[in-house]
């Protein structure tokens, strides 16, 4: 079937959470760019939103319509010359309100499932469940006699495993988008031994016109992102649970947090990462790992323990961010707790023992967000670990040894096949976490 055959009618489902969202959007897009060709002038395009809630239905176009408005603002040009047959349109202002429009009437907002029931691709970004997932695929297949393809959201869960349980034979394909998909450049896919070589294809054209930058990973739990995400926290997490036997846990949990985003040049400390990402959804990966021998024990206690206690980060739904590791003021750490009776710490009183603990930083440190825009990255890098390599203090000391450690799970990651090459690893961390720098890269020497 031909690419534009396949979007005629195309169902997201949970379409109004964070991540379907944006999927929706971008896949309105491309359906509108596509119905814009001269050759699919007569074709009509259908892309079912479907969630549980009406509410959240009705503020996801109001997000569609704001988001496709600033899109058609920034593209102007390129908007003008897709409507360039569109003799009605004249003002900027013209072609940036049809777009919108068109975008918009592409979607189709509905509770019902069986809306699915006549696509020929189904987007899925529902919770992290397997069982979830494997009942709506189950439900989708039996009833829709397109025989649709499958694309799943899932950052951890075996593709062959969903495959089997929901015996898709060969249809479905891992399209992992990373948080948040309508800004973020990286895109995850992953083919099971079964997934049809035309689906890949497919899914490959699909992901190229939507601009984003693809990296192929192994059809192994966690991935490539996850992969080393995950290893990165379970040492982060360990490695305060050591330092706890000097200093008190809430100062330990501050300073490796301080050494992973200070040290080691990134825009989040690991604490502070594992609350934006979720630290149920930490929690829930490390496990899918764990479960599957994958990984050196992907599991820990203070993440049971403050899951238990009902301390999981995340967003709220204004995208103000929930408190976790730390406690927050207008988006910035203020406080971080304590796991041991789950009170919080101000860390304006432990700043000065974190700096005492650490020992005299090294001067001339590089930061991570003005190291974006530099000319020498790369050398700056070089000559600021170089540096901690060869300083004395306890803060270059623990920040070499995370380094190392991070590359090593880089390494690790190629050896067992889940990424083809280092520069696979690397991209997906500068790409989808941001990072300065691709831990398989060498700065030590």
């Amino acid at each position: 079937m031909h690419y534009t055959e396949k979007l005629k009618n195309v169902s997201v489902l949970g379409a109004a959470g964070k991540m379907g969202s944006g999927i929706l959007l971008l896949t309105a897009q491309e359906l509108l760019h596509q119905k814009l060709q001269h050759e699919n002038k007569n074709r009509k395009f259908v892309l079912n939103a479907i969630d549980v809630s009406h509410d959240a239905l009705d503020g996801l176009l109001k997000y569609t319509r704001a988001q496709a408005q600033k899109y058609a603002e920034k593209k102007i040009v390129q908007i003008r010359k897709m409507y360039a047959d569109h003799k009605n349109l004249n003002e900027n202002a013209d072609f940036i309100q049809q777009y919108t429009e068109d975008v918009v009437d592409i979607i189709k907002p509905t509770t019902r499932i069986e809306a699915a029931y006549n696509s020929y691709l189904i987007l899925e970004a529902v919770s992290e469940n397997p069982e979830l997932k494997n009942k709506l695929f189950k439900q989708i297949k039996n009833n829709n006699t397109n025989n649709p393809w499958f694309f799943t959201n899932t950052s951890s869960i075996p593709i062959h495993e969903i495959d089997s349980n929901a015996d898709l034979k060969g249809s479905i394909m891992g399209v992992h988008f990373y948080n948040p998909p309508a800004v973020q450049k990286l895109v995850e896919l992953i083919k099971a031994d079964q997934t049809l070589p035309e689906l890949t294809e497919f899914a490959t054209q699909y992901v190229k016109n939507l601009k984003k930058i693809i990296v192929p990973s192994a059809d192994v739990a966690g991935f490539i992102g996850n992969g080393h995400y995950m290893r990165d926290t379970k040492y982060g997490i360990d490695l305060a649970t050591e330092l706890h036997s000097e200093i008190p846990l809430p100062q330990a949990i501050a300073t490796v947090d301080s050494i992973t985003r200070d040290y080691l040049v990134r825009p989040m400390g690991i604490f502070q990462l594992a609350d934006y990402v979720g630290i149920d959804v930490v929690q829930y990966i490390m496990k899918v790992m764990h479960d599957r021998g994958i990984g050196d024990n992907l599991q820990s206690d203070l993440l049971d323990k403050l899951v238990k206690s009902g301390i999981k980060g995340g967003q709220n739904s204004d995208g103000s961010q929930k408190d976790g590791f730390f406690r927050y003021e207008k988006g910035r750490p203020v406080a971080v707790i304590d796991p041991e009776n789950i009170q919080y710490t101000d860390l304006t009183t432990l700043s000065s023992k974190i700096d005492t603990y650490l020992g005299q930083k090294p001067e001339d440190a590089v930061k991570w967000k003005a190291l974006l825009k530099a000319n020498d990255k790369e050398g700056q890098l070089r000559n600021w670990f170089n540096t901690l390599k060869n300083d004395s203090s306890k803060g270059s000391k623990l920040a070499m040894e995370y380094l190392q450690k991070s590359k090593d799970f880089a390494l690790q990651l190629v050896k067992d096949g889940v990424a083809a090459n280092e520069e696979d690893v690397n991209t997906v961390l500068m790409t989808g976490f941001f990072h300065a720098y691709g831990p398989a890269n060498d700065f030590m020497n």
